[in-house]
Formats: C-alpha cells, sequence, structure tokens
C-alpha cells in the first residue's frame, strides 16, 4: 500500500510532459525493505510492490498497456541494487559506521542499474508517449537515482528501527538539540526557497554539516529529506532558486534533484565518517580502561616505549617486580636497563617490532641491575600504530623468567653431561668438537684424544656393572686433574672416551696423554670391598683441521687407537 501511494502520488504531480514522473520515492521504499529483509521475504515483497506499480501505471501513469512492462522494469531496478550490495557488502549496515556499505549502495544504483532499467523504461515510454527515448531515459535516470540517494537511507533507518532506538537511548537534552537543529533548519530552507531575493543555496550546507556533527547519520539523512520536501514544493509552486532556471518544470525539477544528489553526497559520507570514529573512541575508551586495569594490576611490567627506545610510561609493577622506581624509568633510555650482552638482541626486536606492527616480538634479556634472585626477564614487544598504520612506539610486556631459565639451564646442563661420570656426553662434547674445528679453520691448532679403558669387559665380567660404574667415573675424576679449563672430555658410549685438548699441537698433545696415563696406572683404584683395580687405557691422536670433517677426524683418532690397542695396550698412537 505505501509503494501504491507514492507511485500514484509521483505519477500524479511530477509527470509535467506526459511522460516518466519526474520524482519516484517508490522504489527507495522497495530497496529500503529488501535490504532489512531476508532473501526468503524477497518474492513475496517483490510481487506485493509489483502489483502496486502495475495499478498505478495502469490508472495514472501510461496506461494498461505500460503497467506490465513497467513494473517489472521497476521491481528490477530494485533488485539489481539488492543484490549487488548483498554481494559486494554482505552483512552490512548501509547507515552503519562503515563506509563501503554506502559506497556499494550509491554504485549500483547510479551504473548498473539505472543504467540498464533506464533503458527499457525508455523504449517503452517512448513507444506510448510523445516524448522522446533520451528524453525519457534522463527522466527516469534523474527520478530513481536521485529519489533513492535521497530517500533510501532515511527509510532504511525507519524500517530497521534506527529511529526507534535513537529515541529510546537518546537522552532529552540530545533529542531537544535534534528537533531544534532541523527545526531552525527547515525555517532557514523555508527563507530560501521562498523569500530570499538571491540564490544563496550553498548557505544550505554549512547547517547541514553542523546537524551531522551534533546528530549524527540519523540527522544527516533527515536534514536531506527536508531540504527534499520543502525544496520540492517551492520549485513545484514557483518559488526557489530553481524558478529562475529557464527551462519546463521539469527540468527545474532535475536541477532540483541534482543539487539534492550533491548535498547527499556531502553530508551523507561525513555522518559515515564521524559514526566511524565515534565508535572507534568508544572502542578506544573501552581499549584503555582495559590496558588501565591490566597496567595498573598486573604482575607483570607494562612499559611504553617510544620508537627511538625512551620510557614514556612504566606500570607501578616495575618497583615490585624488577626493583626499578617508575621515576627513575620515565624519561630513560630502556636500553639503559639491559645487560650489554643483551642489549643488542633488545635492540633488534624493537626494530622488527616497529618493521611488523602487527607482529608480536618476544626476547629474553639478564636486566641491569640484577634484583636479589632476578636475573632473566622475558619481554612481549609488540608496536602501536597512529591511524595512518605509522607505528609510533611500542608496548612492552616484562615478566620475571628467572625461575623458568635455571630450570631451564639445568635441564641443559643435564643433557649435555653424562649422568654416570659427569663428563660432556656424546651430543655436547659433538658440538664443542664442531665449534673448534672452525675455529682451526681460522689457523687455531688443537688436537682430538680418542681413549679407551683396556680390558674393560674383564672388569665387568669379574667385579659386576656396579664397581664397572665406579671404575668408570674414578677413571673420569683421575683424568680431570691433567686437563686444563679450556680442554673437555667426554663419553662417547661404554668405556670409550674423548678428550678435546685446545690450543696445542701433537707433540704437546702427546705429552698431555702421557701425563694423563700416568695419573690413570700411577695408583690402583680402591673399591669398597677392599679390593684394588688396576686401569689402564688405549689412545688415537688426531691433530684437527678445518680442511675435514668431524666424521673423518673421529675415523682416523679411531684406527689409531685400534693400532694402540693392538700394539699391546697402555700406549698412545698417532693417526696417519
Amino acid at each position: 500500500m505505501a509503494y501504491f501511494l507514492l507511485a500514484a502520488l509521483a505519477l500524479l504531480v511530477s509527470r509535467f510532459e506526459g511522460g516518466l514522473a519526474y520524482i519516484w520515492l517508490a522504489n527507495a521504499l522497495l530497496m529500503a525493505e529488501l535490504q532489512r529483509s531476508g532473501l526468503r521475504r524477497w518474492p513475496g515483497i517483490l510481487l506485493c510492490c509489483a502489483i502496486a506499480s502495475m495499478l498505478s501505471t495502469a490508472l495514472f501513469g501510461m496506461g494498461l498497456a505500460a503497467a506490465v512492462p513497467m513494473a517489472l522494469i521497476n521491481m528490477a531496478e530494485a533488485l539489481i541494487v539488492a543484490l549487488l550490495c548483498r554481494h559486494f557488502a554482505p552483512g552490512r549496515d548501509l547507515t552503519g559506521a562503515s563506509k563501503r556499505p554506502l559506497v556499494v549502495f550509491v554504485l549500483a544504483l547510479s551504473l548498473p542499474a539505472n543504467i540498464i532499467t533506464g533503458l527499457a523504461a525508455a523504449y517503452v515510454a517512448s513507444s506510448l508517449t510523445p516524448v522522446s527515448f533520451g528524453a525519457s531515459w534522463l527522466q527516469w535516470y534523474s527520478g530513481h537515482v536521485l529519489g533513492g540517494l535521497i530517500f533510501a537511507p532515511m527509510l532504511i533507518m525507519l524500517c530497521q528501527g534506527d529511529a526507534a532506538r535513537w529515541l529510546r537511548e537518546s537522552s532529552r537534552r540530545s533529542k531537544a538539540e535534534a528537533v531544534a537543529l532541523l527545526g531552525i533548519f527547515a525555517l532557514f530552507t523555508a527563507f530560501i526557497f521562498y523569500f530570499a531575493r538571491y540564490p544563496m543555496l550553498f548557505a544550505l550546507l554549512l547547517p547541514m554539516v553542523a546537524i551531522a556533527f551534533r546528530i549524527g547519520y540519523l540527522g544527516a539523512a533527515a536534514s536531506v529529506v527536508v531540504l527534499a520536501i520543502i525544496g520540492g514544493m517551492a520549485t513545484m509552486t514557483g518559488y526557489g532558486p530553481f524558478h529562475m532556471v529557464s527551462g519546463s518544470m521539469g527540468e527545474r525539477i532535475q536541477f532540483l534533484q541534482l543539487f539534492l544528489a550533491f548535498s547527499f553526497l556531502l553530508i551523507i559520507p561525513i555522518a559515515a565518517e564521524l559514526a566511524q570514529r565515534r565508535r572507534l573512541f568508544q572502542l578506544l575508551q573501552e581499549s584503555e580502561a582495559r590496558y588501565r586495569a591490566i597496567a595498573e594490576h598486573s604482575g607483570d611490567v607494562v612499559l611504553n616505549v617510544s620508537v627511538d627506545g625512551v620510557i614514556q610510561y612504566a606500570s607501578p609493577s616495575a618497583a615490585e617486580q624488577l626493583g626499578w622506581e617508575q621515576g627513575m624509568l620515565i624519561g630513560r633510555d630502556a636500553a639503559d636497563f639491559v645487560d650489554p650482552l643483551d642489549r643488542g638482541e633488545v635492540l633488534r626486536s624493537h626494530r622488527r617490532a616497529l618493521a611488523h606492527p602487527g607482529d608480536v616480538q618476544t626476547v629474553e634479556f639478564r636486566p641491569l641491575p640484577a634484583t636479589g634472585d632476578l636475573n632473566w626477564c622475558e619481554m612481549v614487544i609488540r608496536a602501536v600504530v597512529d591511524e595512518r598504520g605509522v607505528p609510533t612506539g611500542v608496548i612492552s610486556a616484562i615478566r620475571d623468567v628467572s625461575r623458568h631459565k635455571a630450570r631451564q639451564n639445568a635441564l641443559q646442563r643435564a643433557a649435555s653431561t653424562d649422568s654416570l661420570t659427569g663428563a660432556d656426553s656424546r651430543r655436547a662434547f659433538m658440538d664443542k668438537l664442531e665449534d673448534e674445528l672452525r675455529r682451526t679453520a681460522n689457523g687455531e691448532r688443537s688436537c682430538l684424544l680418542l681413549v679407551d679403558i683396556d680390558h674393560f669387559k674383564s672388569v665387568n665380567d669379574r667385579y659386576g656393572h656396579v664397581i664397572g660404574d665406579k671404575v668408570l667415573s674414578n677413571f673420569v675424576a683421575r683424568l680431570r686433574p691433567g686437563l686444563r679449563g679450556m680442554d673437555s672430555i667426554g663419553r662417547l658410549g661404554g668405556e670409550e672416551f674423548a678428550v678435546l685438548l685446545v690450543g696445542v699441537d701433537v707433540h704437546r698433545a702427546s705429552l698431555i696423554c702421557e701425563r694423563l696415563r700416568d695419573l690413570v696406572s700411577g695408583q690402583p683404584m680402591r673399591m669398597d670391598t677392599g679390593e684394588s683395580i688396576s686401569i689402564t687405557f688405549s689412545a688415537g691422536l688426531v691433530e684437527l683441521s678445518g680442511a675435514v670433517s668431524t666424521t673423518e677426524l673421529l675415523e682416523a683418532a679411531d684406527k689409531a687407537l685400534y693400532r694402540a690397542k693392538h700394539g699391546g695396550r697402555n700406549c698412545l698412537r698417532l693417526a696417519a
């Protein structure tokens, strides 16, 4: 019924040349209804509005012959707009904070929907009336596009209940302000159109912008509707700036609608931008409240650090957790509180956070100075960006990980140490050997000694594995006094050991090996049972070279050890 009334009114008052109506608001109502309705309701809505269109065209328009084609064309226009909006801006509110749905709506209405349907409508009108095809297309395009732009946003808000929601949620003061502003704007518009001696349409834009700022999207759409109603009535009754345009009434109405369209395209995007900014400001306030609650009461230390590394804010927990008072932190370079050994990695993490604002950087460091049991911290860093996405600093959350680090180090030591003898594990020793090989590639000299306890199987067979384990442990304990602090001993497996002699050539390494043999064989090992066990070892020696691999070195030392064991044992052989 509403569609029929709007269509009938348009046909009765705006068919100035006997063809199509110059003003068409009915499809704005239909588009608003489709925008807020689910797809299941569309067939029923389109059928009802098609019947209303046929009745209005048959009774007040171009007659029964045009009723069906014009109804189909009207429905096609609204359907094209609704489908494009649903596809390119799905689930988004045309009157919401995002500008994308509004842009999609304007483009869909202005380009495909009315260019295509305008051609069909112009063909029907030019076939049944004296109005030419070009003039008919222009009448359709201006009336439908401008009518949709001006009235669809307001109708969508009414259909979705936005106006009712605003009335419920707004204070009395806000409502009074809105009524006053729109009332003053209506009076000012009436003065411009009915009493002003000069065309002063530009003067209407300032109060429209003020309404958009104070009332928002709803007020902006209402101001465009007020301008359309007062301006339309004045123009059709021979008043206002557009009455000065030389031409027919239809041309004056088209100029009015063009002015209304430009007003819409100025005010509505401003209102959408303001709505988005209000929403962002609200989210910012909520985020700030959460941030303050976390920063002020969390056990973690929260720092705001500028792009150049200066601390701008420190949470109260800094004093409790790290022993750093807020006063001594703010305004200081954050790197000053990091151990010089870890400062480079912390600065690199800071730069990475600024270079990749969406990523979170994590770094461990030792604080300076360390306080009590606090000797390791973990810092999580993320950049803060401005509205252009440019980093303005970082937020850092710092927590004490000293206990975790101590457990981690203990586990690493356990993994790198043979639990029976205290020597390096095979993996840890091989890592040291790899590092030393890299040093020898730069001209350093070092040697690898491969050691095997002589006749150890007989010890296990005679005394048992418990005594055998004690022999192994005692063996390593006897070797250590003969090694320097830079040397390493590792258990490769069973009774086989390896000694890394750093900074010596083969001659000096041979002397060290002889000293070790004397330490082991010089005095028997006394067991708890009172028995004494004399042990010796065989050894193979190879000098490290950066030109060969670890595997090749071990093979060479193993061959030398093999010769020592088969050459009488308790001796040293050099690798070939």
